[in-house]
């Protein structure tokens, strides 16, 4: 018993300074700054103005997703957001797939995918979580419609005037604010990209010192100040809880007995893949620890197919947003959101499978 105790924890600490080692400051240190600057610096009424029940779909379902693909929040992270832009009146397809992307594709998980599984699956990944995120509210907005009675009115408009000068003040500091983001950005596909270790350095000390400069030049302290905070607040949320989820992949690659996962999920079926789907959907893993936790299944057998199945459900929705968004959108919306997920996920870990082999 005590060497079976040693060998898993062997297992987890081996996996926690792999991951460490591998991951932090290349990846993970850059992203919780531009996750941060998003919170503190991009205005969110200029997401939330566009997505509300009047907007065309053609404006409505980029914005919403985009503004899912930038916040690297986790599912029960996002649902305090997908209530505000409801109650500020969003329409209920741009905010489902508002829920959806935020959790699934942000700027964290496609990244830290891509640096632990590789870019392919990283694609496919961000490409099937998008076409979800919108098919699954055009649909449920088709079904059951727009969702108005459950949305409030927003505040009223401005005067012309007052318009005209908000609108020029806002141009002018989201043009800063999108350069600086870009920046950003920059620092962390660098740090991620294959390169030689030299030239990694010099770009990233390069950009490094472009940051700052920006940062000098374009924020108040307030703002910078709101900006780190915001940082702050991201890393102390979610690297606890990936040192956790990491060292307890790395256990239960260690316990799992021989074969058990390539038995089970080692082949590309509709019944592995479901079973991929499910245990994602009742199971809860912060946003990121699905990625270690996925590493972990592909080296003990399981087959391409019912991975991804896994990692498009598992940040999607769990027990515990289920509960809240029902509150939200109601029964009978709640449950063709799951459905669909579970349906949706299902047949692309299927069609992945056959490709990827």
């Amino acid at each position: 018993m005590w060497d079976f105790l040693v060998t898993i924890l062997n297992g987890g600490t081996a996996a926690l300074v792999d991951y460490v080692s591998a991951h932090v400051l290349t990846c993970l240190i850059p992203a919780f700054f531009i996750a941060g600057a998003i919170n503190a610096l991009f205005p969110k009424e200029v997401v939330t103005r566009h997505l509300g029940t009047k907007s065309s779909p053609f404006k409505a379902y980029p914005l919403s997703v985009a503004a899912g693909l930038l916040l690297a929040v986790c599912s029960c992270t996002i649902l305090p957001l997908f209530a505000g832009i409801r109650k500020k009146g969003a329409g209920i397809g741009p905010a489902l797939a508002f829920l959806y992307t935020a959790p699934a594709t942000n700027l964290l998980a496609i990244a830290f995918t891509g640096s632990v599984l590789g870019w392919d699956f990283a694609s496919a990944r961000i490409i099937l979580s998008v076409t979800f995120a919108v098919a699954i509210g055009v649909i449920i907005t088709f079904v059951f419609g727009n969702g108005e009675e459950n949305a409030t009115p927003g505040k009223p408009k401005l005067a012309p005037a007052k318009a005209r000068v908000a609108s020029t003040e806002q141009g002018q500091s989201l043009l800063p604010i999108s350069h600086f983001l870009l920046t950003l950005l920059a620092v962390l596909f660098v740090g991620t990209w294959q390169m030689p270790f030299e030239s990694r350095i010099v770009g990233l000390l390069a950009l490094i010192a472009l940051v700052y400069l920006e940062q000098k030049a374009w924020f108040t302290r307030q703002q910078t100040m709101s900006w780190l905070s915001e940082t702050w607040v991201f890393a102390k949320t979610i690297f606890p809880l990936l040192v956790v989820g990491i060292f307890v992949a790395g256990v239960i690659g260690t316990a799992l007995p021989d074969g058990f996962l390539e038995s089970q999920l080692g082949q590309n079926t509709v019944y592995a893949n479901l079973i991929a789907v499910l245990f994602g959907v009742f199971m809860y893993f912060p946003t990121l620890v699905e990625v270690p936790m996925a590493k972990t299944f592909l080296s003990l057998g399981m087959a391409k197919g019912p991975l991804l199945a896994y990692m498009l459900a598992d940040p999607v929705v769990s027990l515990p947003s289920i509960l809240v968004v029902r509150r939200y959108i109601g029964t009978k919306r709640t449950l063709a959101y799951v459905f669909l997920i579970t349906v949706f996920c299902t047949l692309a870990g299927l069609i992945y499978g056959t490709f990827a082999g």
